[in-house]
């Protein structure tokens, strides 16, 4: 008799709880690709923006980073760490850690840039962290949704920006019974 396959909750459940998060999962090319144009397209970058890369790990953004733009990067595997990172910079586009993605959207919105763009996994775009970004004064002005083979469950491009005006994305935090 075949062995059952486990339920998505129990798959969420064990993800949630392993001790060593395995959090180093490479963007492919053509998709940091995509989220580097969808960033230009929906905001309408320049040269004098700065972009950076938080996770550069192979260089899978940084690499493709706008030619001639002004960038920077940081990878605690080089040792040079995020969290310490304090120069001015634009545009934020990367894949962040999943396990420390509330630490990543807090310093990220600590550094002021005007885009925040990140490919995360659907389901941790929660109202919370809607509510973080919109706390600080960014609003969602763009979303990709995407598949990554290997990659748990679908993954979200999503930009958020610095600007005035009024959200058009609803949420709310009410469980509903």
């Amino acid at each position: 008799m075949a062995e059952a396959k486990p339920s998505f909750t129990e798959i969420t459940r064990d993800i949630k709880k392993r001790e060593n998060p395995k959090d180093v999962f490479i963007t492919p090319l053509p998709l940091a690709k995509k989220q580097i144009e969808f960033v230009k397209v929906w905001s309408g970058c320049n040269d004098d923006d700065m972009w950076f890369d938080p996770f550069r790990n192979n260089g899978s953004y940084y690499n493709q980073f706008p030619s001639g733009c002004r960038k920077d990067w940081t990878e605690i595997l080089d040792n040079k760490d995020f969290f310490k990172y304090e120069k001015p910079i634009t545009i934020i586009a990367s894949n962040p850690p999943y396990s420390i993605l509330d630490k990543v959207i807090k310093k990220s919105i600590e550094l002021k840039p005007r885009i925040i763009s990140y490919l995360i996994g659907f389901h941790n775009l929660t109202a919370r962290r809607m509510e973080m970004f919109n706390n600080a004064g960014y609003k969602l002005v763009g979303m990709h949704m995407c598949k990554v083979y290997k990659w748990f469950g679908m993954s979200v491009i999503v930009q958020f920006e610095r600007t005035e005006g009024n959200n058009i994305i609803s949420y709310d935090r009410t469980v509903w019974r």
